[in-house]
């Protein structure tokens, strides 16, 4: 993605062929337009990608944090990409490390492995992600560069190799989804619920597992600097079938707990 005057450009890879589109606002409308074999399928998906088809109208939040954060920000809306292992890749890539790390990781993966995005010359730069028959391909070693260890790129490959099924999981309904994403080795229920989030648009999924989440939801909704994934999903309950759309208000109304001590030192693998 690129965010520049003009709008926001996406690249993607769709099931009729990559696509670029460009996003942008007009009035109270968002406009888009799209290049590429997958256009088609790109113009049709843009009502869940900009959260047109979120169905919000059962949330009465009765938190007044949590009210209030939602009648701020009365725009946020849970969208969805469709695209289940473009989602997985970046979140695989997180899982155990710094997401600044994590974001250098995937950029790097992107602009060695990926390759130009059609559309006009003003998408100039715009990467397509490296299409998952190549990620699955590709040596475990050959990731190393990029500050990626055994472990998450055997994930990755694993990932890549059932990618038709994991994208199946975009005409199943939410529970079953997050199961069969589970089921895959090396992707658990922090991974999961991040995917499901941003791909399947999943307004309840929570991140069980994250290491700051729980901190920050026991703060915003209870006034405990600390807290445990237990006690995350307590705090949740009374908002259950919206958790996931709970725990993005909070982040993007900027709550966070109380940090304690240095930062974790960023640890590059690239060059050992």
């Amino acid at each position: 993605m690129r965010i520049d005057a003009s709008g926001t450009w996406r690249a993607t890879r769709t099931p009729d062929g990559p696509v670029a589109t460009h996003l942008r606002r007009v009035g109270g409308d968002v406009v888009l337009r799209a290049w590429g074999p997958g256009a088609a399928w790109a113009l049709e998906a843009a009502p869940a990608l900009v959260g047109d088809t979120d169905e919000d109208e059962s949330f009465r939040p009765g938190h007044p944090t949590v009210a209030e954060l939602h009648r701020r920000l009365a725009g946020l809306r849970i969208s969805r990409s469709n695209a289940v292992v473009e989602a997985l890749v970046p979140t695989i890539l997180e899982q155990k490390v710094q997401g600044f790390s994590a974001k250098r990781s995937y950029q790097a993966l992107v602009r060695a492995w990926g390759e130009p995005a059609p559309g006009p010359p003003g998408r100039a730069g715009l990467m397509l992600p490296p299409p998952p028959r190549f990620l699955a391909g590709a040596p475990s070693y050959a990731f190393h560069p990029f500050g990626v260890e055994r472990k998450r790129a055997d994930a990755i490959r694993r990932a890549c190799c059932y990618a038709h099924s994991l994208e199946e999981t975009t005409t199943m309904s939410h529970a079953p989804a997050r199961r069969r994403l589970c089921a895959l080795p090396g992707v658990g229920p922090w991974s999961a619920a991040e995917v499901a989030m941003v791909a399947l648009g999943d307004a309840d999924a929570v991140s069980v597992g994250d290491y700051h989440l729980p901190h920050d939801v026991s703060w915003a909704l209870a006034g405990e600097a600390r807290g445990t994934d237990e006690r995350m999903l307590e705090l949740l309950e009374p908002f259950a079938g919206h958790r996931g759309r709970v725990i993005r208000l909070l982040v993007a109304g900027g709550l966070r707990a109380p940090r304690y001590g240095p930062r974790l030192p960023l640890q590059p693998i690239a060059h050992i």
